[in-house]
């Protein structure tokens, strides 16, 4: 089966060709002007969408060297996400699929990502543990099988994804905050401050909010104002919130691989490309005894390959959808986690 995949929640446009589940293509065209606002501005990412999308089709399918004709399935990621960035990438796929009279999938992002590590030679067995970390969600699900996904825990306010953005910001780091204070926190010593993570009612949740608020105010009190910070301190600062975050979701982790059953564990979404949380979770899977499977950097950011490879899944399954489908920017009825 060959599928064409298109992905734009955000501010990636991504556009995927796969044929019985091997990668032939894979582009992606990422938006570096939302560095200068600190953060994505929808309108700007919704307008680069229209721009990409087109040519970004007919590159990946000279790529695979597969003829639009020759397509099988089409899908496109429905939500969650930016709504008038959703609407490009759907509406495109809708279109597009309609004009060659193909089936049309419509996949939710976040099962995209919880399967991306199938994407990979090596691959999660049923039922696996999937820990989703994205700058929108962070996620604890029990993966049954294709169609089975139970969420165990989710977070009760911020993404640990979107933590990193707001605390790189405030001091002073600049965005995509992840890369950032990775890149400052390398080397570094973790204790130079202590950034409690909250708990939560329901064991498997997570709630990274109070940290923001703890690095503030650790700013406030031994600095005065963020612009204040000696250039040495910064790296300490960012090392010892990372450390916080990464201790949080390992810890919540194991607590699920103690209750329940799994035969291996996959970290995905963009915080994946972690290089502390890849350490972490991969020390975890070993003591446990365990199979780790964690996509490699390109397959952990959003990418049009995963949601290629998710629909093709879903219409194995005997899923059928038409082309009245919307899009939704939250998890939404079509999503199979329950």
């Amino acid at each position: 089966m060959n599928v064409l995949g298109i992905e734009s929640s955000c501010d990636e446009t991504s556009v995927s060709v796969i044929s019985d589940g091997k990668i032939l293509s894979n582009l992606i065209s990422s938006q570096d002007i939302h560095k200068l606002y600190g953060g994505v501005v929808p309108e700007l990412s919704s307008r680069a969408h229209l721009q990409m999308v087109m040519p970004l089709v007919k590159q990946a399918l000279l790529d695979s060297k597969i003829e639009k004709n020759e397509l099988d399935l089409i899908a496109a990621t429905a939500g969650p996400g930016l709504i008038g960035a959703l609407l490009v990438g759907l509406t495109f796929a809708k279109g597009f699929a309609y004009s060659l009279n193909k089936p049309f999938v419509p996949v939710n992002h976040i099962e995209g990502h919880v399967f991306s590590g199938f994407l990979m030679e090596e691959k999660p067995v049923f039922p696996y543990l999937c820990l989703v970390v994205s700058g929108g969600h962070t996620l604890l699900l029990l993966v049954k099988s294709d169609t089975e996904i139970e969420k165990l825990g989710s977070t009760i306010d911020d993404a640990a994804g979107e933590a990193f953005d707001k605390v790189s910001k405030l001091i002073g780091l600049g965005y995509p905050g992840g890369p950032m204070i990775q890149a400052a926190a390398d080397n570094q010593r973790t204790d130079f401050a202590a950034f409690p993570i909250s708990q939560c009612k329901n064991e498997f949740d997570f709630s990274f909010s109070g940290i923001k608020t703890s690095v503030l105010r650790f700013v406030q009190k031994e600095y005065g104002d963020p612009s204040k910070i000696p250039a040495d301190h910064l790296p300490l600062i960012a090392a010892s919130f990372q450390k916080s975050v990464v201790k949080a979701l390992i810890e919540k982790t194991e607590r699920v691989i103690k209750k329940h059953h799994v035969n291996s564990i996959s970290l995905v979404g963009g915080v994946a490309a972690n290089k502390l949380l890849r350490e972490e979770i991969t020390a975890l899977a070993n003591r446990y005894h365990k199979k780790i499977v964690i996509p490699s950097l390109e397959y952990c950011g959003d990418n049009a390959a995963m949601i290629a490879y998710r629909a093709q899944k879903i219409h194995e399954a005997g899923f059928k959808y038409d082309f009245s489908f919307n899009a939704y920017p939250s998890l939404g009825d079509y999503s199979f986690i329950k």
